[in-house]
């Protein structure tokens, strides 16, 4: 069907549509007339259809109002009276990405799926949820908060504060990257909505009431704040039809005042200090974090929005980027500061940059050196080259699609949301052509760029220096405040108050426990499941025959991988490896300098990248492997470029830079840091599963705390001046010789994506990079013998956090093996129906999850911001009883298949698709192996899943390795808390 402006569709009038060139898609933007809901439409071949309706949510507190409503409004519905419709459609569905998230100032419900029927399924159930919630009691004190009576061992009673929204954010606000992004936005816009944490703030959710949650609903889930997306293949007027029938049939038009209006801007800057929770009390000196932030433009302003993106790039993108290498060249610091960069989503942008890891006397320098740097570039100009480069990423990132980290049309919702909800107008989002236009007009006209630092940073008023400081006091002063709040609390209560919690726990509990007729929710069938799988095999190319070449459609992108085997490096320097990938490209060569290959690579590549793999072969005789892959992706334009500046990394790496060394060491430091509380769930299960195999033990020094310790020794050598010198030399010689381990002639075996001319030009390049190497013909896809320990973990880790991290693992059978798709299955099955009701909605965590490791054989248990470490681990072992009782049906064996069927079938773009088929080739996942799979996947049922659960779920507790992440004082108390028979935690200090 024909679109035009100004034509009446389905209820809906179209106001505007706008090819999208770079993606060949055209948007749609329509009004529905009688609610004025509003409504975009991206028009495409994407078999991939995406949908999501948002809201303008403004709140005036910090009681997360916004945050546990998104939660609640999932938990029932009118026409789908069930306690947790979403978790249940999880199941039901073929989904490709599911989920809600708030924002500052808006909340959204998006999903995907390739499946047609799925698509009307999953909008269903999401639109009478979003505005038709039941928001009952019970649900808004599972998800937001409740008081709960614990009874004490001397027949005393005290009273805690549960639920999953208040543990989810004790969590996020234990960590310093999140108290800094939310303090950051309280100290720039006082005036606004941002002043509040719209997650809550842990100390403010509990006086959040029942009634003001469902009068925030009412105030803004209403269809004429509301704003429809959809994405894909599927007839609009279809959709259109589906969401009036269900929906805007039963609304009128309301005038609904949530516009955020712009911060009043200030005359003079302000200096802002904020504490968080730092539990070492010997560690402080050097955990400060220092940033200037600066409110800047309209985000409406597509124009303005541009220019940001680009001076973001000029002054902090790369190494050679003159802000950034300035405050990491002054050795105050380890990285740049959390939240640095400019953020578009709020009503006024706003643009940050600091240090982190610095001492308390260092912050004035920090300020000093930031507009000095800014200062020198306005008055002498910017150079050219970093103009250019910075205006290449823009270029490059836009014509890359990828379903990384979010399907491309959940991608796309993104990236205009912020502007959309400010009336903004979306197209003016993505097709940037006329505004970059613009941008390089005024760039060769003068001092364009350097007019504008002016603007926004030198001469702009609204501006603060902003200190996070580390207080060893305040976890204790947090948990003594919240205890005297429920002692307060308790001594005002009546016995009948006390019974009334007691009576209410159990109501919940009984809810909790019941078993619910699902039946009501629409649902795939196991025949609406494709029994194919996606099979790509390389290309053969005239005159292209020593590269693997895969000819596909990637927009005029190349992509370039190389695994390097990892076998002959000596055993004594693998725990070296991942800082010699992060280092291998960052350091600079022997012909030219970091920060100017730096520049290189932004101004003609979309990366180049070394990172480490480990695991095991699929094959029968499941040998471990280890490999480095080298990887690059270029424009076609600039094929040649790419492979100069690989065949230099290769041929002329150098790690004789010391201070390049030293900095590259402590950003790598500080990132492993930063991610600890915020995927401890991760590091958890990496601990718990060391011992199990080689593969995991690699795996856990790797990616884990024992790389996080092994770099942390390295840095604790360069405190001292005699030391630093004598540390740096022995890592470069370590470092070289790891490169000269890989870089042999047999021990490459690269690969190219893209089209034929592209491919072409680069296997040449790639042959006579491979023909300068030393003539070693031997391959080392293998791991060498390194000895680890067989003795299962029972530890305790402890760090900075106010929430724990339950990780257990045991080994069971791989992928090749009859048993492993039921194991796939179960881990399914256990998470939906079983940890989901005990680790968070009657335990509090955020999440409780059940990973089935086929590569390696290995299960595991992992929960996430727990509230709890002896119950969750008493959870775990009833889940292994749970599964082997067969307290399921046959109903939920199939939903499970579905969930596997699900991440089995998520689709790639071409590149992306491309690069994983050359890599299962690499490990030896072959086409049979996964056919195979699928096909008894198919094939299971209950008594199948139940012989398969005694088999693996019966075994002792003492063939299970587990580790907990959480503070030292939650371990000591877990300790105390084990009955005497319970084994107790070995503690170590993260």
């Amino acid at each position: 069907m024909a679109f035009k402006p100004g034509q009446e569709l389905c209820g809906y009038t179209i106001n505007k549509i706008t090819p999208i060139e770079t993606i060949d898609s055209l948007m749609i933007q329509l009004e529905h007339i009688k609610t004025n809901a509003r409504h975009i439409h991206i028009l495409n071949k994407d078999k991939e259809n995406t949908f999501g309706v948002f809201f303008r949510t403004v709140p005036q507190d910090s009681s997360g109002v916004a945050h546990i409503l998104e939660h609640t409004v999932l938990c029932g519905s009118k026409r789908f009276n069930v306690r947790d419709p979403f978790f249940s459609m999880i199941k039901r569905s073929l989904s490709t990405f599911m989920n809600a998230f708030t924002a500052s100032d808006w909340t959204m419900y998006p999903f995907s799926t390739q499946n047609p029927k799925d698509y009307y399924n999953l909008m269903n159930v999401y639109l009478d949820a979003a505005f038709f919630p039941k928001i009952d009691e019970l649900s808004f004190k599972q998800e937001g908060h409740r008081l709960e009576v614990v009874e004490r061992e001397d027949k005393g009673v005290e009273l805690e504060y549960k639920g999953v929204v208040y543990n989810e954010m004790k969590g996020a606000m234990s960590s310093p990257d999140q108290v800094l992004g939310r303090s950051l936005l309280a100290a720039l816009y006082p005036d606004t909505t941002y002043r509040n944490n719209s997650g809550g703030e842990p100390s403010d959710i509990p006086t959040l009431t029942w009634e003001n949650l469902k009068d925030f609903h009412a105030r803004y889930y209403h269809p004429s704040n509301s704003y429809f997306y959809t994405y894909g293949n599927l007839p609009l007027e279809d959709t259109l039809t589906f969401i009036c029938e269900n929906v805007l049939n039963e609304f009128d038009r309301l005038d609904i005042d949530s516009k955020v209006p712009s911060q009043p801007r200030w005359s003079t800057p302000k200096k802002i200090t904020q504490a968080y929770a730092y539990s070492d009390p010997e560690d402080l000196s050097k955990k400060y974090q220092a940033c200037v932030a600066w409110l800047a433009c309209d985000v409406k302003d597509s124009f303005e929005v541009l220019v940001l993106t680009v001076l973001e790039q000029i002054l902090l993108g790369n190494s050679a980027s003159p802000l950034r290498k300035t405050l990491i060249d002054a050795n105050l610091g380890s990285a740049l500061s959390d939240s640095t960069g400019f953020d578009p989503e709020n009503r006024d942008t706003l643009f940050s940059c600091g240090l982190k890891d610095i001492a308390k006397a260092s912050v004035d320098q920090v300020e000093n050196l930031i507009f000095s740097t800014i200062e020198t570039l306005a008055d002498k100009g910017i150079d050219q080259h970093l103009i250019d480069s910075a205006i290449h990423q823009i270029e490059f990132h836009r014509k890359e699609i990828t379903n990384t980290p979010y399907p491309f049309g959940i991608k796309l919702l993104l990236s205009f949301a912020a502007t959309v909800i400010h009336d903004g107008d979306p197209i003016s989002c993505i097709n940037i052509d006329d505004d970059l236009n613009k941008l390089k007009e005024n760039i060769k006209n003068g001092p364009f760029l350097e007019n504008k630092l002016r603007q926004y940073f030198l001469e702009n008023p609204h501006r603060v220096l902003f200190t996070l400081e580390p207080d060893s006091t305040l976890e204790q002063k947090n948990r003594e405040k919240t205890q005297k709040e429920l002692s307060v609390l308790l001594k005002n209560m009546t016995p009948d108050d006390l019974e009334q919690i007691r009576k209410d726990s159990k109501t919940l509990e009984a809810l909790q426990e019941k078993e619910e007729d699902v039946s009501v929710l629409p649902t795939l069938e196991l025949v609406d499941v494709p029994h194919e799988i996606e099979i790509i095999k390389p290309d053969t190319i005239k005159d292209v025959n020593f590269s693997t070449c895969y000819n596909k459609a990637t927009s005029g992108i190349l992509y370039f991988t190389c695994p390097l085997g990892a076998g002959s490096i000596p055993p004594d320097l693998f725990a070296l490896i991942p800082f010699f990938c992060q280092s291998f490209t960052n350091s600079g060569t022997k012909k030219t300098a970091y920060d100017k290959i730096a520049q290189l690579m932004d101004l003609y590549t979309g990366g180049i990248s070394v990172s480490p793999f480990s695991g095991s072969y699929f094959s029968k005789d499941a040998e471990s492997h280890s490999f480095l892959a080298l990887q690059g992706k270029v424009l076609d334009r600039n094929v040649e470029r790419l492979f100069d500046l690989i065949k230099e990394f290769i041929e002329a790496h150098s790690f004789q830079d010391f201070d390049r060394l030293k900095s590259l060491l402590l950003q790598y430091q500080a990132g492993m840091e930063a991610s600890i509380v915020s995927t401890g769930h991760r590091y958890a299960i990496s601990l718990a599963s060391r011992h199990l195999s080689q593969a995991s033990y690699i795996n856990e020094l790797w990616h884990g705390i024992a790389q996080y310790q092994f770099i942390k020794s390295i840095t604790e050598q360069l405190h001292t001046t005699d030391n630093r010198h004598n540390t740096l030399e022995a890592l470069s010689e370590k470092m070289t010789r790891i490169a000269q381990s890989v870089l042999k002639q047999g021990n490459l075996k690269p690969a190219l994506i893209g089209n034929k001319t592209a491919i072409s030009a680069a296997d040449n390049r790639v042959r006579s990079i491979h023909d300068t190497l030393s003539n070693d013909v031997d391959t080392s896809f293998f791991t060498p013998d390194i000895s680890f320990q067989h003795d299962l973990p029972h530890d305790g880790w402890y760090t900075n956090t106010s929430v724990s991290f339950v990780g257990q693992s045991f080994k069971t059978v791989r992928m090749t093996h009859k048993d492993s798709p039921g194991l796939a299955v179960i881990s399914k099955l256990l998470r939906s129906m079983y940890l989901h009701r005990e680790i968070r909605e009657k335990g509090g965590a955020y999440g409780g999850f059940a990973i089935y490791n086929p590569e390696e054989g290995l299960f595991s248990f992992g929960s996430y911001r727990d509230p709890h470490i002896n119950r969750t681990l008493g959870v775990y072992k009833n889940a292994c009883e749970f599964i082997i009782n067969g307290d399921y049906t046959q109903t939920d064996v199939k939903e499970a298949i579905l969930q596997v069927c699900s991440e089995i079938d998520k689709p790639e773009t071409p590149g992306p698709a491309a690069m994983k088929a050359f890599y299962r080739d690499i490990i030896r996942l072959d086409d049979d192996i996964r056919r195979q799979f699928k096909d008894a996947l198919l094939q299971l049922d209950k008594k199948r899943i139940q012989d398969i659960a005694q088999t693996y779920f019966s075994i002792d507790d003492g063939l299970k390795g587990t580790a907990v992440i959480s503070s030292k004082t939650s371990l000591e108390k877990a300790n105390r808390d084990f009955a005497a028979e319970d084994r107790q935690l070995n503690l170590f200090k993260i």
